[in-house]
């Protein structure tokens, strides 16, 4: 089927994607394996009216989101972001909380962009490392979590 709804390339790879952080400026150790979180959801409230037994009114309250989750190799310690990362979460609330733009783009096979995402105002909130097995041959991978203010999305 074609025309003005679909495009070539319809639905997208979701393996070639690039991340960015602050000035939209590409970080050389910001590639990552994994993005997630990337999620909208109205929340609502129940308002029973009185005298109406079949049903209850859901009326919209605020959107929430979930923490934006990306996960890589384990870094150096250099690295601009794992320094972003240690001086928000080991900083003891001495040194600011510096919120940063967080950038994910989904490519298309060429290239090109297909979707966008930007997390504004984002900051580190948790940095996991996961376990080690010695029984498997596997990369080992940190996790690093963003909550931020709100998202928006271009393209």
């Amino acid at each position: 089927m074609t025309g003005e709804y679909f495009e070539e390339g319809y639905p997208p790879a979701a393996f070639y994607f690039t991340v960015t952080f602050g000035n939209g400026v590409q970080v050389p150790d910001a590639s990552f394996s994994e993005v997630s979180g990337i999620s909208l959801e109205m929340e609502t409230e129940a308002v029973v009216e009185g005298g109406e037994n079949r049903f209850v009114h859901q009326l919209p309250k605020s959107i929430k989101h979930p923490n934006l989750e990306l996960k890589r190799g384990i870094s150096m310690l250099n690295s601009p972001l794992v320094k972003w990362c240690k001086d928000t979460l080991e900083g003891a609330f001495i040194k600011l909380i510096v919120p940063q733009t967080i950038i994910v783009k989904l490519n298309g096979a060429d290239g090109q962009v297909l979707r966008a995402w930007a997390f504004i105002d984002a900051y580190p909130v948790k940095w996991d490392v996961e376990g080690f097995n010695a029984t498997k041959n596997e990369v080992a991978i940190e996790k690093m979590t963003f909550a931020y203010t709100y998202s928006k999305r271009s393209k």
